[in-house]
C-alpha cells in the first residue's frame, strides 16, 4: 500500500487534533486561535514493553487515566481541549501504539490482544495497577481487549466510535467504501487527504471551520505511519472480533457515538451497548468519526461518568 492510500485510511480510526510541537517541547494551543491553554510540558522518554520501546506522554494528576488512540495515530493526534478539560482531573497518560509514532514496529504478528497486551505492560512499567481507560475506533477495540483480559487493571471503560469486529459489527456502505478505496495513483497525497475530510467530519463543520480543517490537513501530512506499521494494524483489526466474550465485562462502560459517523455506523454503539452488561449508550445528533463536532458536549458526558461513584 503506498502512501496516499495509507493517509486515507489513517483517517477511519483517528482522532482529530491540533497539536504544535516545536523542538522536544509540546504547545497545547486553542483549535481556532493560537492562545496558549497550557504551560509547556516535556515530552516523555520511552518505555521497555514486552519487545518493544513505547513512547508516552502524561498530563494533570489525580486517577490514572489511559487514552488509546485509533489505527495509525499517535499522541499527536488527541484534541488538545480533550487532554486539557481531563488532565484537570485526571492523570492522563497516552501513548503510540505498536508501530504507530514513536513506537517500536517489532516484528511479531500484529493483534489487538496483543496491542491489549502492550497496553497493559506499560501500565505495568509505569506503575499504574488500574486505570480509567479511554479507546476510540481501533483504540476502543483494544479496550475492550484490556477489559476482558486484564479485568484488574480496568476501573471504568469508555469506547469511542468503535465496533466488536466480526460478522456482529455494521460496516460502512458500499458508497464510502468506494470513495475510500478510489484510485489516488493521479492525485498528490495532500489532495486525497482534502477529499477525505467529508468522510470524517459533517459537511456543515468543514464549511464553518476552516481554520481547523486547514490545520488538521497539514497535521495528518507531517509524520504518516510506514507502510508495514500500517498494514500490520490493518491486519489486527481485521482478525479482531470480541462480540461473544463481551457478557464477560464488569467495569462499568460508557460508549461514544457519532449519529454521523459514515467510517463506523453508529449502529455499532447499539450492538456493544446490547452486549455489554450495563452500559450506558450516549450518542451526539450531530457529530461524525471523532465527535470533533460536539467535543465540549462529548467532554461533559465523559467527565460526568468518570466522576460519579
Amino acid at each position: 500500500m503506498d502512501e496516499i492510500a495509507i493517509l486515507v485510511a489513517s483517517f477511519l480510526f483517528g482522532y482529530y487534533s491540533i497539536l504544535v510541537v516545536k523542538s522536544f517541547d509540546v504547545y497545547l494551543y486553542e483549535l481556532k486561535t493560537e492562545t496558549m491553554v497550557g504551560q509547556v510540558v516535556s515530552t516523555m522518554p520511552k518505555v521497555k514493553v514486552n519487545d518493544i520501546q513505547i513512547y508516552y506522554e502524561v498530563y494533570g494528576a489525580g486517577f490514572p487515566l489511559l487514552m488509546i488512540t485509533g489505527l495509525s495515530a499517535n499522541v499527536d493526534w488527541w484534541d488538545p481541549r480533550i487532554i486539557q478539560d481531563l488532565s484537570k482531573k485526571f492523570k492522563i497518560t497516552m501513548f503510540d501504539n505498536r508501530g504507530a509514532g514513536r513506537t517500536d514496529i517489532s516484528n511479531k504478528r500484529y493483534t489487538i490482544k496483543l496491542f491489549a497486551e502492550d497496553t497493559a505492560g506499560l501500565m505495568d512499567a509505569l506503575r499504574i495497577s488500574r486505570a480509567h481507560v479511554f479507546g476510540i475506533s481501533m483504540g476502543g477495540m483494544i479496550t475492550q481487549e484490556l477489559a476482558l483480559n486484564y479485568p484488574e487493571k480496568v476501573e471504568k471503560l469508555v469506547l469511542c466510535s468503535t465496533n466488536c469486529g466480526g460478522t456482529k459489527s455494521v460496516l460502512a456502505s458500499a458508497e464510502v467504501m468506494r470513495l475510500l478505496m478510489a484510485d489516488g495513483s493521479a492525485l498528490s497525497p495532500e489532495d486525497i487527504v482534502r477529499m477525505t475530510m467529508p468522510l470524517l467530519l459533517t459537511e456543515d463543520f468543514i464549511k464553518g471551520n476552516p481554520d481547523f480543517v486547514e490545520l488538521e490537513v497539514q497535521q495528518m501530512l507531517r509524520a504518516p505511519i510506514s507502510n508495514e506499521a500500517f498494514m500490520r494494524q490493518v491486519n489486527a483489526i481485521m482478525t479482531f472480533d470480541s462480540y461473544s466474550r463481551l457478557s464477560q465485562i464488569r467495569a462499568p462502560t460508557l460508549i461514544l457515538h457519532g449519529k454521523r459517523d459514515i467510517l463506523v455506523p453508529p449502529e455499532n454503539g447499539s450492538i456493544l451497548a446490547k452486549a455489554i452488561p450495563n452500559a450506558k449508550l450516549v450518542y451526539f445528533e450531530n457529530s461524525a468519526h471523532g465527535l470533533i463536532e460536539e467535543v465540549d458536549k462529548m467532554i461533559h458526558v465523559l467527565l460526568n461518568f468518570l466522576t460519579e461513584s
